[in-house]
């Protein structure tokens, strides 16, 4: 059985951002708190033919193209039971996909083009059957399109593309039917669980792409409620009290945050999908939109709301967060290592984003190598540790916290900036992929001893504060 995701995704056009970086980014969230996901890169591969992809979720097989390019993934470690879900990466052509968004349609849809669970392409190896073989963003849409067409559809899925131009977002809701719009350069967009994609315009092919005969199923089938618009969510999405609690409100939330100016209801079915922002996003704005949970308002479940409101809605950021991660394709650095992906595998409340050149041809073992139960040296369980360690004692904790991730924000971009200096100075391809994969193991490294000493110095506050002690007077 699939564990159900329920992810929230954003995405940046290169004129949104404020360093002209297209950028998608999206929280993995799992059924389960605990889902151990490794991080590592997968070799190019060339005239191999014969090679077949099998889902260990259903009958799905397939076989893949004799070559490939090198491209990083995040799989789950137990994928015998919970299916590969390699989730996102960059490839060697610095083309971005995240996979999935979980996408529901409604049942008029389905009713008559259901899902194919029997041997349909789900997402635990969509993202394997894409992103090693597309060469943009354009192109990862309609690839995937034609294998949806070939296989149809295991369950309602979205996915994120960009490279260093375009950005696109595509919503599979039926076996079959699907529509992607690219984000305009100077917009952001932001979904969560729900179809998000609104008024289609069909003579617009750079804007708008879709499947096969899409019009005529809807007219054929009378799903269409609106009568002068061809509004995707309205046609294919639901509306209930599970999505005006679960999922509308993280929209909402993020919206609120990146255009404060605008007065919405967190409950509203028609939030926009797509917005210019009132200031350029950072990555920063987008790592603590992602490990975000009302804050400020009356719904932060960590706030002094009523208890009703503090329970009212589901925030962004969770424990049951697998991996964030940040997309990252830069323009104002050449290409060789413009590509950057910063990835948390703790909460993304209270763990870093870990940055990795993805012109890299290794991982360190720490991430790319984690075990199913706890240890002191894997990645995933440090972040994990350190994001339940802050959590314990919240109120104590959480300013220290905070300040080890805004120094750990500074630092970041300091090293950065001394990397990209050095590569520039390296005319060799291979010579560069050996150096940015040497840079990523001392960047894990120095992350991993920060973690490390915010722990200890927790732990040593924590001893402080049990309430095993008792005050001695010092004359008795």
């Amino acid at each position: 059985m699939k564990n159900l995701k329920a992810c929230t995704s954003i995405l940046v056009g290169k004129k949104a951002s404020l360093d002209g970086s297209t950028m998608i980014a999206r929280n993995d969230d799992t059924f389960l708190p605990l889902t151990p996901q490794r991080f590592y890169m997968e070799p190019a591969v060339h005239d191999q033919p014969g090679r077949v992809l099998k889902s260990w979720l259903n009958d799905f097989q397939a076989e893949l193209p004799a070559d490939s390019y090198r491209y990083n993934a995040v799989p789950n470690v137990d994928y015998k039971h919970k299916g590969y879900y390699d989730e996102s990466g960059i490839n060697e052509k610095n083309v971005a996909m995240s996979c999935t968004e979980s996408t529901y349609g409604n049942e008029r849809s389905l009713a008559y083009d259901p899902l194919n669970t029997k041997d349909g392409l789900d997402e635990d190896c969509m993202q394997t059957m894409v992103l090693p073989y597309i060469d943009s963003a354009r192109h990862g849409v309609k690839y995937l399109g034609q294998l949806i067409a070939k296989f149809g559809s295991a369950a309602g899925n979205s996915v994120l593309f960009s490279d260093h131009d375009e950005v696109w977002y595509m919503e599979i809701v039926t076996g079959h039917h699907w529509v992607a719009q690219r984000i305009p350069d100077d917009c952001y967009a932001v979904a969560a669980n729900e179809v998000a994609i609104q008024d289609v315009d069909f003579s617009k092919t750079d804007d708008f792409m879709w499947s096969d005969g899409i019009q005529d199923f809807v007219e054929k089938y009378h799903l269409n409620p609106d009568f002068n618009r061809w509004n995707f969510r309205h046609i294919f999405g639901t509306f209930d009290e599970k999505d005006r609690h679960y999922n509308t409100p993280r929209v909402w939330y993020i919206e609120s945050r990146l255009n404060p100016e605008l007065e919405q209801d967190p409950e509203s079915g028609e939030l926009p999908f797509i917005l210019k922002p009132a200031k350029k996003i950072s990555t920063d704005d987008i790592e603590y939109l992602l490990g975000s949970h009302y804050n400020e308002t009356p719904f932060d479940p960590f706030g002094h709301g009523s208890e009703a409101d503090r329970l009212r809605y589901r925030p962004v950021g969770l424990n049951r967060t697998q991996n964030s991660h940040i997309l990252q394709l830069r323009n104002d650095v050449p290409e060789a290592y413009s590509a950057i992906m910063h990835i948390c595998e703790g909460y993304p409340t209270f763990a870093p984003y870990v940055p990795f050149y993805t012109n890299a041809n290794d991982t360190n073992p720490s991430w790319s190598h984690t075990p199913m139960t706890h240890d002191y040296e894997s990645a995933y369980w440090l972040y994990k540790s350190l994001s339940f360690l802050v959590e314990s004692e919240y109120s104590k904790f959480v300013q220290k916290d905070r300040d080890y991730l805004k120094e750990g924000r500074r630092h970041k971009r300091e090293l950065i900036v001394e990397i990209d200096a050095q590569a520039a100075d390296i005319k060799d391809p291979a010579d560069l992929t050996e150096f940015l994969t040497r840079q990523n193991y001392k960047i894990v490294a120095d992350y991993r001893d920060k973690a490390k000493d915010l722990m200890s110095d927790l732990i040593m506050d924590g001893i402080n504060l049990s309430k095993l002690t008792f005050n001695m007077d010092k004359n008795l």
